[in-house]
């Protein structure tokens, strides 16, 4: 499994993603985008957990972005998710390495979505793409909108 930050390859999707809580733990939401830019198609998703993380709602946006594809593909993981891309680009091969333990034999937190992100990501060549959150990057504010607007309905 290799993910990289950047490369010379021409995605067949994008997957946008988002997640977020309302507390930190708290109701949280995820949210993707994935598209297909030769076509233009586009598809959107959003879930919500009653109890949970930031960090564990930006990593199963991903998951559930990758989990929608039919087919390996290049896929371009765009997300404001630092987490996320020091996880799959420079964490997770370490972790992997110890058996999947930080130094001094801890444990890694959130080890099933790490484990579940790894499973998918090997499927599919991958780049990783990071953006700031909440400066108006379209898709990224979409999926923030998507995931707020999933987890809402535990704040009722």
């Amino acid at each position: 499994m290799t993910v990289k930050k950047t490369s010379d390859f021409e995605a067949d999707v994008i997957l946008f993603s988002d997640g977020g809580c309302s507390g930190n733990p708290g109701p949280g939401g995820w949210a993707y985008i994935l598209r297909h830019p030769r076509s233009g198609k586009e598809m959107e998703k959003s879930g919500c957990v009653r109890e949970t993380t930031n960090n564990r709602m930006e990593m199963t946006a991903v998951i559930e972005g990758l989990r929608a594809l039919k087919k390996a593909a290049k896929v371009e993981i765009v997300t404001d998710s630092q987490y996320v891309g020091h996880g799959l680009t420079e964490w997770m091969p370490k972790w992997k390495s110890r058996g999947w333990k930080l130094p001094g034999n801890k444990p890694v937190k959130n080890l099933d979505l790490w484990q579940e992100l790894d499973r998918l990501v090997s499927l599919h060549q991958v780049r990783f793409m990071h953006v700031r959150g909440h400066t108006g990057h379209p898709e990224n504010e979409r999926c923030d909108e998507l995931a707020t607007a999933a987890y809402q309905k535990y704040l009722a």
